[in-house]
Order: C-alpha cells, then sequence, then structure tokens
C-alpha cells in the first residue's frame, strides 16, 4: 500500500499485511517503546480480531475496509481527553467529506461516523497509562453483500473508489490539529471543538434509544452536547446527561 501523503504527516508509518487488532498492537509497541512518538500509524486492510465499543467483535473480508490507529502523546487534561472520540469523528467525518461532497456526512455520538445516514466508519479510543490510542475502522471498498448490517455503506457501495492515503492523511491532520487545540485552550468550548461537533451530530434533534449501564433504556430527544462531550436527553420533561451507552436514533415514522 503506497502512502506518501500519510507517510509525510505520520511521525511512524506501519502498514500491515494482516493484523488482529491494530488497536491492541500498537498498545503494546507505545508500552515496549518510548520511541513510538506522537502520531505513530498502524495500519491494515485485513484486521482479523478487531473490536469496538462495549466488546463488539469488528471484522471485515480483506482488502474491504481499512484499520487505523493512531497514537496520541500530545494530550490534553485528563477532564478533557473524553474530547479525543469526538474530535476523531469530527476529524473523519471531515475527511470523507472531501471525497464524498454530494452525500451528507455527519457523527453519530459518541463515535461512529455515518453517510446518509448509514455507517462508515466506527472509532475506538483507548488510553493507555501515558497516551491515547484511537482506532477506526473505514469501510472503504467493501460490497453491499459485504455489509455486516443493513444499516452500514461503504464508499464502493455509493460507487466512490476511496484514495486511501488523501483520506488518512487529511484525517492525521485534522486530529491533530483538534487534539493540539483541545489541549492548548483547555477545554472544548474555547477550543472550538464543541461547535465542530455539535455541528457534524447527527443525533441531535433525534429521538433517540439509549441502553443505559444496569440494563436500563432511556428514551427521548437529543437536545446537544454539554461542555463536557455528553449527549443530553430530553426525556420525562428533564435533560439527563449521558456519558455512556449505546445509542439508536429512533425516526418517525
Amino acid at each position: 500500500m503506497d502512502l506518501p501523503l500519510t507517510a509525510a504527516v505520520a511521525s511512524h508509518l506501519e502498514v500491515l499485511t494482516d493484523a488482529g487488532s491494530t488497536n491492541e498492537i500498537l498498545s503494546e509497541r507505545a508500552r515496549e517503546s518510548r520511541s513510538m512518538s506522537h502520531l505513530s500509524v498502524l495500519l491494515t486492510d485485513n484486521q482479523t480480531a478487531g473490536h469496538g465499543r462495549l466488546g463488539r467483535s469488528w471484522t471485515a473480508a480483506p482488502g474491504a475496509s481499512l484499520a487505523v490507529s493512531v497514537l496520541l502523546r500530545r494530550l490534553p487534561q485528563p477532564d478533557a481527553r473524553g474530547w479525543i472520540p469526538l474530535a476523531a469523528g469530527v476529524a473523519m467525518a471531515d475527511a470523507i467529506a472531501e471525497q464524498l461532497p454530494d452525500h451528507e456526512v455527519a457523527v453519530k455520538w459518541p463515535n461512529d461516523v455515518l453517510v446518509d445516514g448509514r455507517k462508515i466508519c466506527g472509532i475506538l479510543a483507548q488510553a493507555t497509562q501515558d497516551a491515547v490510542i484511537v482506532g477506526t475502522g473505514v469501510n472503504t471498498a467493501m460490497t453491499e453483500s459485504q455489509l455486516p448490517v443493513p444499516t452500514a455503506t461503504s464508499f464502493a457501495v455509493l460507487g466512490v473508489e476511496a484514495d486511501a492515503d488523501e483520506l488518512l492523511a487529511s484525517y492525521l491532520r485534522a486530529l491533530d490539529e483538534l487534539v493540539a487545540d483541545l489541549a492548548a485552550a483547555g477545554d472544548a468550548v474555547s477550543s472550538g471543538l464543541h461547535a465542530a461537533a455539535s455541528g457534524r451530530c447527527a443525533t441531535i434533534g433525534l429521538g433517540v434509544r439509549v441502553s443505559l449501564p444496569g440494563d436500563s433504556v432511556l428514551v427521548g430527544t437529543a437536545t446537544a452536547l454539554d461542555a463536557d462531550g455528553r449527549l443530553l436527553v430530553l426525556a420525562g420533561g428533564a435533560e439527563r446527561p449521558i456519558s455512556a451507552g449505546d445509542v439508536v436514533h429512533v425516526r418517525p415514522a
């Protein structure tokens, strides 16, 4: 895989023919060596044991998608790090939108990128002792029959051949800038990330069903993101901040 634009942005780039989980491999290498610097990137188009939020497995046919993990060492203060998955979502949504200008590209809170309401990318951020690993899985060449669920999509299904090099380079530049601005400003409102994420968030304004820890379910309307990146859901006449949970968009019949 020839990625000169990506190599020019990443501090270190490694492309694997196949990998179990790029997040796990990069996390292990980051623990073993401090020489793995900020914006080191590990990727493959054949991830065999990937996983997403809530322990869900993530697999795809060889060559059908990109699994990309990025090492972040220049971090904001701990109380602002919950914004990193949303920063990654905004960065990837912007990069995808550059190649799909005729489609609606948005972020589903907290960690999916949607095209025309269908998932094209998932994001999983994992903290280590002194770093954060941001993993993304992007459906590039996946055919209709390979889609894992009817609510998924891919560049190929949309009739577009993804330029992986341009996509990744744009994503890395934007992610690095958003996290750097967050670290410098100290909070997402001052850095502009809150406004950027709110503007890209498809969840705001929709009816939602949220499966919460402890097997409870909250049904209401998503109204906004708060200053901590939590989703505000109006239910029973009161707004409730949601920091974790599985969100399903409930569209009018």
